[in-house]
């Protein structure tokens, strides 16, 4: 199937990055919010994105412009999805949202569409069957941040087709990811072994074993990984990360996906990660700082 026309739903983080690459995919891409405040931060970072790679040499005005014509914020649902070839939800890993919102999906978008979404740990199954269409659902698991990120996680059920399949890889290798596919298992690949290096990471910072910085250095100079599991932490968001770790405890009946306390503490503190200014270290300044976890 030929993608022309994207709707993206959800203007968080995740959302608005899906938005841009898609859009510098040169598809006519509409980026939806159910608040207008977030649409509009959604819209902003998109922006201020391109704005950095012109300063950085890295982007032209010309290619910012392009791309800004093919990209359209939209506050009504119907109207986001009514001729998009590809929806692709970004919303909270909340069972409920994202089941209503495929219900509406299901309903507003055209017969032909795939219905891909961004969860990182959900059921695609459980997704799929709110639809009358399961066989066009698929997980479309991205990383943040995602114009950056080459990956992309496709996650099929059992009832996925090979269309839909072959759709979301052309959609992938469009928008300059390297795709693998695995199947609707809890935590799928990434989120399973993510999640729990993050998880001991955090386990070893309480109990002293060495600091933060120290910690993600191992892992960066020793393991060769871009980002140390920590900072990972505070990019993603500690709360996604508490909430994929609470979901792997329970689909496997196995308290070593557990949540160590202090990520449950941090959380419920409101220390969330960069995007609150303060998680396991402080983003005020723009950077990871060291700060005290008392």
């Amino acid at each position: 199937m030929t993608i022309e026309r994207v709707a993206v739903i959800g203007a968080g983080t995740m959302g608005a990055g899906i938005a841009q690459v898609c859009a510098q995919a040169g598809w006519k891409t509409n980026l939806y919010d159910a608040f207008p405040e977030g649409l509009e931060r959604g819209m902003d970072r998109i922006e201020s994105f391109w704005e950095k790679g012109i300063a950085r040499g890295k982007t032209t005005p010309e290619q910012r412009d392009e791309w800004a014509t093919m990209l359209t914020p939209v506050s009504d649902l119907a109207e986001a999805v009514s001729e998009a070839d590809l929806v692709i939800e970004a919303v909270p890993e909340i069972p409920e949202l994202k089941h209503s919102i495929f219900a509406q999906l299901d309903e507003l978008a055209p017969p032909h569409a795939v219905l891909g979404t961004n969860t990182s740990s959900l059921s695609i199954a459980d997704i799929a069957a709110v639809t009358k269409r399961p066989e066009q659902v698929i997980g479309m698991h991205f990383f943040n941040p995602v114009p950056i990120m080459k990956l992309l996680e496709l996650v099929q059920h059992d009832r996925t087709s090979q269309t839909t399949i072959a759709t979301a890889q052309s959609a992938g290798a469009a928008m300059g990811k390297t795709t693998i596919l695995v199947k609707d298992i809890p935590g799928f690949a990434t989120s399973r072994l993510g999640v729990v290096l993050g998880n001991e990471a955090i386990r070893m910072l309480a109990d002293g074993v060495a600091s933060a910085k120290d910690i993600d250095t191992a892992m960066v100079l020793g393991y060769k990984h871009p980002m140390g599991p920590l900072a990972l932490t505070d990019l993603v968001g500690l709360d996604v990360r508490r909430d994929i770790l609470l979901n792997l405890q329970r689909s496997f009946n196995d308290d070593a996906y557990a949540p160590h306390p202090l990520l449950e503490r941090l959380v419920s503190e409101g220390r969330l990660g960069k995007k609150t200014g303060k998680g396991i270290y402080d983003w005020s300044s723009g950077q990871a700082e060291e700060t005290s976890l008392e």
